[in-house]
Order: C-alpha cells, then structure tokens, then sequence
C-alpha cells in the first residue's frame, strides 16, 4: 500500500459488524484459497491461559463470504495501525493483502488477517464435539465465548453469509447446553 492509495480492508467476523474505523465504501465480497473457522484459541477476549476459547479465523482452503471496506488514502495508515493492535496482539494472526471479488465483479486487493498456522494460539481443524466443549467451557475479558460463537453465527446468517460447518457448531453448543441442564434439575 501505498499513501496515495485508498485502503481496502476485508472482514469476515467482527469486523463485519464492528470494524472500528469510518469506510467510504462497502461491499459485500468473496475471499477464495480461505474459510472462515473457529481455529484460534483466545486467552484473553474469550478465554484464559487455563482455560482458552475459540475465535474465528481464515484458515487456508475453500473460500469465505465477508464485506470489503474501503478507507481513504489520507486515513489508510490509522486505520492499518488500528486493525494490527486489535487483532495481532496475542493472537494467532498474519496480515496480508489478498485479492477479493466483490459482488459487484470488481477484484480488490484487501488487508485481512489469516491463521498462523505455526503459532501456539492456532487450534487448527477440531473435531466439531471437541470445539463445542471448548467454547461451552470458555469465558474472558469479552464474555462468554458461545455467546461469541451464537451472536457471530446470528449475524452472519442474517447478513446473508450462512455457512453449514458454523451452524452445526451452534447446534452442537445447544445439545452440550442442554445435557448440562437437564442434569440442573427444577
């Protein structure tokens, strides 16, 4: 990037719906070579040392649905200073610059964040009953991390970024939720 060029950013979790920065264009577009997945442990926002949750990241393979944000030129270095310390502190994050299509057909070089995958923060590919009860068990700074994982989910399907793996994840989180209640009694 360059100071005289505007700034695309890509947002395929959070940054979809709270980026944290003003963008002078939206629009919704695809991330190919790249899926979305909850496949970074978080020790801080969504978890602890003791006992870490699950946050999304791209992990390589297949490709993601997210929004393009474009930023203009004069504020293209705030922005970037912004994004690295929100999501490469402690984290299991790369920032590249990867090409994107937005609905509109027009291929867009973007600033986005991928999985390292050689980092001791990346959980990699888990089997679904065994992330379900990470995040089940899991609670940071941020919260409670399945309500990460429902408010996520709510939102990418109401944007229009429904995804089967994620969802199934959910229905998971419900079926340990309720085998842990019905063991409450009345």
């Amino acid at each position: 990037m360059t100071k005289d060029r505007d700034l695309w950013v890509f947002g395929y979790g959070s940054l979809m719906w709270r980026p944290g920065f003003d963008a002078d264009e939206v629009c919704r577009a695809r991330l190919d070579g790249w899926h979305r997945d909850f496949c970074v442990y978080s020790r801080h926002w969504r978890g602890t040392p003791e006992r870490p949750g699950l946050v999304l990241g791209l992990d390589e393979g297949g490709s993601c649905r997210g929004l393009a944000f474009r930023v203009a030129a004069a504020r293209a270095a705030d922005v970037i200073d912004y994004l690295n310390e929100r999501e490469l502190v402690g984290y299991a994050y790369v920032a590249r610059y990867l090409p994107v299509r937005c609905d509109d057909g027009r291929v867009i070089e973007a600033y986005t964040f991928v999985a390292d995958t050689g980092h001791h923060h990346y959980a990699g590919q888990l089997p679904l009953e065994r992330a379900a009860a990470i995040i089940m068990d899991a609670e940071g700074q941020g919260g409670l991390n399945r309500d990460y994982l429902i408010n996520t989910i709510r939102q990418l399907e109401g944007d229009g970024f429904a995804e089967a793996e994620l969802h199934a994840l959910l229905v998971e989180v419900e079926r340990q939720t309720g085998i842990i209640e019905a063991g409450a009694g009345i």
